[in-house]
């Protein structure tokens, strides 16, 4: 048997024992539409439909997999997959299982007495750990697309992992509403520094994570323990950092900051609203939040969403065609979380399926996903759809009057401002809004939520006016 032949009697050999193991259905479904490649020494390469094909199977079938190639080729077998090239493009070839994913060298971290308070004249321990940077491979720059909705945040990024800490960006602050890439940017930093600085220990944590350690360090008696931890990092990312609350935690974490940065360590954090918006944060703490660079992360225009799509149906080994590539950017247009789910949606309809994608499916598919709405919700909209609701003016809405009717129609109105429309700041909501602060629009909400928990008149005017806003066309 030659070279060219041994790799197919493998995968046939394979075959028999997938087959042997699961329903015949799935069998069919999944592994007859695999091909073998090549074999070099125990590398195994085979073709797949798409990277969601190779996902599925390596999240359904792993332990299957793994078994059934060590059977055949030996203990030290290796799978890759070939994603199978789309129009002119070359495949990509991905390892069986998780990709390389970036990791810390060891370091000491000083340890003290179970005490918590440390004597002078007692010279501490040290444990020698390897901190876990928790980066995922797939938000890297290069699966990053760039539009006017992220440039000023993609190229701080790259700025700040060529020379971490160096830079005018320390903090980062990355805003905006959910799904538009903080998280993705934030670390494509991190890996990107990591490929450029392996020494360097970095390390991401959302806001909830950094309380709930705190909490159990506190509990534990390990309190110095914990910042000693944390003053051993060099590139910090704290993901959701309006979750950080409790005076304890903040506190904690103010000393952190305070030692990270005066050591040119280099801090980056996201959040779902402008430092000017946290509520119940230390202002000591909001000041540090606004020494580096604040980036807003805007809805994608139509051009970023269609060169978003076409990148992610490369990386899947999918050929989409142009009608629905369109189709799809002007259907979509919330953020890039909706973008990727309607995809990789599309993609598993049209796999499960054994259906072309087209037009037509993809109208289908989105109709289940996503709402479509008459008007866009935007300030006017809410304010025109509050005077109407309560018989009231525009005028009158946004005059000064006390009135209890008109106050809480603009409180109403804040409210669902603040809840419908993507990122938009209090100060805007505000400014709009007969001129308020961001404090009178922070209380406001607040007060519309007490009011909807205690009357339930008031919770239907909020409900009525909600459903005005959102009720989806009657297609």
């Amino acid at each position: 048997m030659t070279n060219q032949e041994r790799h197919i009697a493998v995968w046939e050999n394979c075959l028999q024992i997938f087959e042997n193991n699961m329903d015949p259905q799935q069998f069919n479904t999944w592994f007859k539409l695999i091909r073998p490649v090549s074999l070099d020494g125990a590398k195994l390469t085979v073709e797949v439909p798409s990277d969601f094909f190779r996902e599925y199977i390596e999240g359904a079938y792993k332990d299957l997999i793994r078994l059934t190639i060590r059977r055949a080729i030996g203990a030290d077998a290796q799978l890759f997959y070939l994603v199978r090239p789309v129009q002119n493009r070359e495949g990509m070839l991905l390892p069986s299982g998780q990709s390389a994913t970036p990791t810390n060298n060891p370091v000491s971290i000083p340890t003290y007495q179970p005490s918590g308070t440390p004597s002078p004249f007692v010279f501490p321990g040290t444990q020698r750990v390897r901190i876990n940077p928790r980066l995922n491979p797939e938000y890297s720059f290069g699966n990053l697309v760039e539009g006017e909705c992220n440039k000023l945040g993609v190229s701080a990024g790259e700025s700040i992992s060529m020379a971490p800490g160096k830079t005018p960006f320390n903090p980062l602050f990355l805003f905006g509403g959910p799904g538009l890439g903080k998280t993705h940017i934030a670390q494509a930093i991190g890996i990107d520094i990591k490929e450029r600085f392996q020494n360097l220990q970095v390390l991401y944590v959302t806001g909830n994570e950094f309380k709930t350690q705190y909490m159990d360090a506190v509990k534990g008696n390990r309190i110095v323990d914990f910042i000693a931890f944390y003053q051993r990092i060099d590139v910090l990312i704290v993901d959701d950092i309006q979750d950080l609350l409790g005076q304890g935690s903040q506190n904690t974490f103010f000393n952190v900051f305070n030692h990270l940065h005066q050591n040119g360590k280099q801090l980056i954090f996201t959040s779902d609203r402008a430092p000017v918006d946290l509520q119940n944060f230390e202002e000591r703490l909001l000041s540090r939040f606004k020494w580096g660079l604040s980036v807003e992360l805007t809805r994608p225009d139509y051009e970023t969403r269609l060169e978003m799509l076409r990148s992610r149906a490369l990386r899947e080994g999918v050929a989409l065609s142009e009608d629905v590539l369109t189709f799809l950017a002007s259907r979509i247009k919330t953020n890039f979380r909706e973008l990727e789910g309607t995809l990789t949606s599309l993609v598993a309809h049209a796999t499960l399926g054994h259906r072309n994608i087209d037009v037509e499916l993809a109208q289908s598919v989105t109709g289940k996903i996503v709402g479509e709405q008459e008007t866009e919700v935007n300030i006017e909209l809410i304010t025109q759809t509050v005077c109407e609701y309560f018989n009231l003016t525009r005028d009158m809405m946004l005059s000064k009057s006390r009135k209890r009717q008109i106050v809480q129609a603009r409180q109403i109105a804040m409210y669902e401002c603040r809840n419908l429309i993507q990122n938009c700041s209090l100060s805007t909501i505000g400014s709009e809004l007969g001129g308020k602060d961001h404090a009178t629009v922070l209380h406001a909400c607040s007060t519309v939520q007490d009011l909807m928990s205690t009357d339930k008149l008031f919770r239907q005017w909020v409900e009525d006016i909600e459903h005005l806003l959102v009720v989806p066309v009657e297609r």
